[in-house]
């Protein structure tokens, strides 16, 4: 697919489909007026007839003769009061829709003028060229590796943004919006792959390839015996009813100075999640090849930084292992003393998550990181608070949680905080062992939170809990590319300080 950036007048400017906005109510934008122009008056004609309503998210095609473009489609874009961010993405995710399954070969979008409610953040044309880039590349996705029959090559091969210059912002938003479009489909990639090849020895193999494909990157793989001289007792004791053995995973991005302090990203990487001895229940136990979601968005994250090349220092870190039951496997009841020294008293292998990003919280501090921030299909209590909606969101500093609150919102990939007060830590009270595992019912995503924080007091630290956000089920199952978009936004606001 080939994705450019043109500032020419629209009329010369040749497409197949051309794409503007209308609004439901409110002024047009200037480019929706210079081809209504071009177009001896088409658009305000089909308005005033009824054909277009500016209804948000509303869409129709129309064919042209003897014009620079085959067909005009016109979206609508709702009232001008009523337009926030999110209301606008919707109108852009229909426009590509709609073109994706279309006879179109090439498309002009001319939509990064639309007036957008909100801060300058996201209403600027840099902000929503930085959306139409993410959109294209997440709406056009498909994932066939595993059928036979492969579906037929979509028609549309060139899509060009218009925008009102040619200046460098602009450039830079919309590749970085294309940049991150391409990191969410990488982290839907790995999630969508089958857990009989998706384990933790090939993510590991996908590091080392990412270390080859970006001289940028550098990759570093701990297996089982450097783990257990180590001491990282928890994450081996997650793998070990599994015939495939855990892995660290670390790569390193250092665009920064040196004197910069790295920030750190942490995936838990749950390849596949039985519940173990604990078995889960079978329905659906299919997506929980989906529980090594954590770890797919840090090797999306990495690869829109190697990508656009910020100055910052990043530091990837995947606690990859797979959770099965077999006659060596973890038991309720077991105590196993994790790389900090702490002791855990395993009440329920099904939490299994906490134990592998413990040991990867305690091993980052070697790092002496600016921030660290964890990301963890963890909790089925997270679903229960906030839906598919929100990312649970909790943290050890304010200024740190307020910054990815914000990212959120710039993205419309948002989170949620919940509170992390002392008073929750006594629900993992051990008779036996430092700590239980787990907390009981009530506030189970705080309390798996609680677990964590035991481990991250030495830095700046947040957990994304992104069980609700990292896949959907039903009949539009699969990998969503959440958080890229949040943790992009926040690396990319820090880079070059």
């Amino acid at each position: 697919m080939n994705f450019s950036l043109s500032s020419k007048a629209i009329a010369t400017i040749k497409a197949d489909c051309l794409v503007v906005g209308v609004p439901e109510k409110g002024d047009w934008p200037e480019s929706t007026t210079h081809a209504d122009e071009a177009l001896d008056g088409l658009i305000k004609r089909l308005q005033t007839a009824g054909d277009i309503t500016g209804k948000s998210a509303s869409t129709g095609v129309f064919p042209l003769e003897g014009r620079p473009w085959s067909r005009l489609m016109v979206v609508g874009t709702g009232k001008d009061t009523d337009r926030s961010y999110a209301a606008f993405r919707k109108s852009v995710i229909a426009a590509v829709t709609a073109l994706k399954d279309g006879p179109s070969r090439s498309a002009l979008i001319a939509l990064a003028d639309t007036p957008v409610t909100g801060e300058e953040a996201v209403s600027s044309e840099e902000a929503l060229l930085n959306l139409i880039g993410r959109t294209l590349e997440e709406q056009l996705y498909t994932f066939t590796q595993f059928k036979s029959d492969k579906p037929a090559s979509r028609k549309l091969n060139k899509v060009i943004a218009l925008a009102s210059g040619n200046g460098k912002a602009l450039k830079d938003a919309f590749n970085l919006g294309l940049a991150t479009g391409r990191g969410m489909n990488f982290t839907r990639d790995l999630g969508n792959t089958p857990p009989n090849i998706c384990h933790p020895i090939w993510l590991a193999d996908q590091a080392k390839q990412m270390a080859k494909e970006y001289d940028c990157i550098k990759t570093e793989v701990l297996d089982e015996k450097q783990m257990e001289k180590m001491g990282m007792n928890t994450i081996l004791a997650v793998g070990k009813g599994s015939t495939q053995p855990p892995r660290l995973i670390v790569m390193e991005y250092r665009g920064g100075k040196a004197k910069d302090k790295p920030y750190v990203l942490v995936g838990k990487g749950i390849t596949f999640d039985t519940g173990g001895i604990s078995l889960k229940p079978g329905e659906a136990m299919d997506e929980m090849k989906y529980d090594m979601g954590g770890s797919a968005s840090v090797f999306g994250t990495m690869k829109v930084i190697a990508e656009t090349r910020p100055k910052i220092n990043v530091v990837a870190v995947v606690a990859a292992a797979e959770n099965m039951p077999d006659g060596g496997a973890s038991r309720p009841g077991d105590i196993v003393t994790t790389l900090s020294g702490q002791t855990v008293e395993i009440l329920n292998t099904d939490a299994e998550g906490r134990l592998v990003l413990c040991d990867a919280l305690t091993y980052v501090k070697k790092f002496d990181p600016e921030a660290v921030i964890d990301m963890a299909t963890l909790t089925g209590a997270c679903i229960i608070a906030l839906g598919n909606h929100a990312t649970g969101m909790l943290a050890n500093n304010d200024d740190l949680a307020n910054e990815l609150l914000a990212a959120g919102e710039r993205t419309g990939d948002r989170a949620w905080r919940l509170p992390l007060w002392d008073e929750y830590q006594s629900q993992l009270d051990s008779n036996f062992a430092d700590m239980a595992n787990i907390g009981g019912r009530p506030a189970g995503t705080i309390t798996a939170a609680c677990f964590l924080s035991r481990f991250a007091k030495d830095y700046r630290w947040a957990h994304l809990d992104i069980a609700g956000t990292a896949w959907l089920s039903g009949k539009a199952k699969g990998a969503t590319g959440r958080p890229v978009p949040l943790l992009v936004d926040y690396l990319m606001s820090h880079a070059g300080k």
